[in-house]
C-alpha cells in the first residue's frame, strides 16, 4: 500500500470497526441495564415530587440527628428512591464498559502495528518530534472519540431521558459533542506533545517527572475550562440584583472570597440537575450557580448549596486536590512502568513500539493506567468524597440552616441514591448519600439547638 493511503485506509478501517462496535455494544448494554431498570421505556415516569412540609413540621422534629435524618428521607416515595437506586447501580456498569472500551480501542491500535503505522505517517508529516507527537495525540484523540460514540449516546443522551433528567433535543446533543469531540482532538495533541517530550527528556524517571508535567496539565485545565472551555456549552450571565445576589456575596465578603459577581448559566437547556460551582484558583474565583438552582429551590436551599460551595474554595481544596491527585497520578505511572516493562518484552517486536518515551506506545500508557484507575476507584473517590464532607460542614457553619440544606440533599435524590451500604458508598461514592449529608445536617442542629 502507498504510504500517502496508509492513513485515509487505517480510518476507512476504524469506521467500519466503530460501526461494528456500536452494533456490539447495543445488546450488552442494554441487557446491563435491564438487570436494574427500564430507562428508556414508555412507562418511566418524570421524576415524582417530594411531599411537601412547612415550619411547623420542621419544628416538631424530633431532635435525634438519626430520627430527624429518618424523617426526611421517609418523605422520599417509594418510587423515587427505587429509580434513583437503579440510576446509580447502572452507573456502576457503565463504569466498567468505559475501561472495556478503552482496552478494545488500545488492542485495535496495537494490532497490526497499526499504532506503528501512525506514529510514521505523522513523522512524515510533522517531521520534529513534538509536532509528530501532537499530529499522533489528534488522531488518537478522534479514534478514541468516535470508538466512544455508542456508549457516550447511551450513557448521555439515551439514558438521561429514559430517567427524565435530560432537557436536550437530539439535535442540540449531537452539536454539543461535536464540539467535544473538537476539544478532545485539540487537548489530546497538545498534551500528548508536552507529555511525550517531558518522556523522552527524563529517561529511567519518565514516570516521575510525567506525573509533574499531568499534574501541571490538570492545574492549566481548571484555570482555563472555566474562561474558554465551559461557555462553549452555556451561556453565563450576573445573576440580577436581588435576594439571592446579596445573600451569596455577603457569604463570599464574610469568607474571604475576593469575588463581587456572582454569574448564571441556562444548564436547563440540557437538563434538570441543581449544580453550583467556584471556579477558578486564588484571585481568579467565580461564584456560579445554574437556573435550576434558581427555578427549584427556596432561598434558604439556595445560601446552604452556595455555603457549600464557597467551603470548597474557603478550604483550599482546589490546590489540596491538585496534589492528591498528583500523588495518584505518580503511583498509577509507577504501576504502569512496572506493567509496561513486562508487555513490552513478550508483545513490543509484535506492535511495533517498546518504549515508553515512543508515542506509538501511548494506546498502550492509556490501557494499563486505565485499568490502575479502575482499581483505584476507591482511593479517588475517597478524596472527593473527604473533600465534600469538609465543605458540607463548612457550609452548615456558614449558612446556619440545616433545613435549607437536608431540602436540597432530597432534590438532589433524583439520581443519586439515598442511602447504599457502608462499602458501596466507600467503593462508588465520590459524594456523600443523601443520609449520611441528611445526618450531618441534623446533628449539627441537634448539637446547636435550633429549631
Amino acid at each position: 500500500m502507498p504510504r500517502s493511503t496508509l492513513l485515509p485506509a487505517l480510518l476507512r478501517r476504524l469506521g467500519l470497526l466503530l460501526l461494528l462496535c456500536g452494533l456490539l455494544l447495543a445488546a450488552p448494554l442494554r441487557a446491563a441495564e435491564l438487570l436494574h431498570t427500564h430507562a428508556g421505556d414508555a412507562s418511566v415516569r418524570a421524576p415524582l415530587a417530594i411531599a411537601p412540609v412547612d415550619d411547623a413540621w420542621r419544628a416538631a422534629l424530633p431532635r435525634d440527628a438519626k430520627l430527624a435524618t429518618q424523617a426526611y428521607l421517609d418523605r422520599l416515595p417509594k418510587e423515587a428512591v427505587q429509580r434513583s437506586d437503579a440510576y446509580d447501580e447502572g452507573g456502576y456498569w457503565l463504569q466498567v464498559w468505559e475501561v472495556l472500551i478503552g482496552l478494545l480501542i488500545a488492542g485495535l491500535l496495537l494490532q497490526g502495528r497499526r499504532t506503528a503505522q501512525l506514529r510514521d505517517w505523522a513523522q512524515r508529516v510533522g517531521r520534529y518530534a513534538v509536532l509528530r507527537d501532537g499530529l499522533y495525540g489528534g488522531v488518537y484523540g478522534l479514534v478514541a472519540g468516535l470508538l466512544m460514540l455508542p456508549l457516550g449516546f447511551y450513557k448521555d443522551y439515551w439514558r438521561e431521558h429514559g430517567y427524565g433528567m435530560s432537557t436536550q433535543t437530539a439535535a442540540d446533543w449531537w452539536a454539543e459533542w461535536g464540539v467535544g469531540l473538537g476539544i478532545e482532538v485539540v487537548g489530546t495533541a497538545l498534551a500528548v506533545a508536552v507529555l511525550y517530550a517531558v518522556f523522552r527528556r527524563a529517561g529511567e524517571r519518565w514516570w516521575l517527572w510525567g506525573a509533574a508535567a499531568c499534574s501541571a496539565l490538570l492545574a492549566l485545565m481548571l484555570l482555563v475550562s472555566p474562561v474558554l472551555i465551559d461557555p462553549l456549552f452555556n451561556t453565563y450571565k450576573p445573576l440580577e440584583p436581588g435576594p439571592v445576589r446579596s445573600a451569596v456575596l455577603t457569604m463570599a465578603h464574610a469568607t474571604g472570597v475576593p469575588a463581587d459577581e456572582v454569574y448564571a448559566f441556562d444548564a436547563s437547556r440540557q437538563t434538570k440537575r441543581v449544580s453550583a460551582n467556584v471556579s477558578g484558583l486564588g484571585a481568579t474565583a467565580a461564584i456560579r450557580l445554574n437556573d435550576n438552582l434558581l427555578n427549584r429551590t427556596s432561598l434558604p436551599e439556595i445560601r446552604a448549596v452556595m455555603a457549600h460551595e464557597l467551603g470548597h474554595y474557603v478550604l483550599n481544596h482546589g490546590p489540596k486536590m491538585l496534589m492528591q491527585f498528583g500523588l495518584l497520578i505518580l503511583s498509577g505511572l509507577l504501576f504502569c512502568n512496572w506493567a509496561m516493562r513486562r508487555l513490552f518484552a513478550r508483545f513490543g517486536p509484535r506492535w511495533g513500539t517498546q518504549s515508553v518515551a515512543d508515542v506509538a506506545s501511548l494506546p498502550l500508557l492509556s490501557a494499563v493506567f486505565a485499568v490502575f484507575m479502575l482499581l483505584a476507584t476507591p482511593v479517588f473517590n475517597t478524596i472527593i468524597r473527604t473533600q465534600e464532607i469538609e465543605a458540607d460542614r463548612f457550609g452548615l457553619h456558614l449558612a446556619r440552616d440545616p433545613h435549607g440544606f437536608a431540602e436540597v440533599m432530597l432534590k438532589l435524590s433524583d439520581y443519586r441514591k439515598t442511602d447504599p451500604g457502608a462499602v458501596e458508598e466507600f467503593v462508588f461514592f465520590h459524594h456523600p448519600s443523601a443520609r449520611h449529608r441528611i445526618h450531618d445536617a441534623m446533628r449539627w442542629r441537634e448539637a446547636m439547638g435550633t429549631p
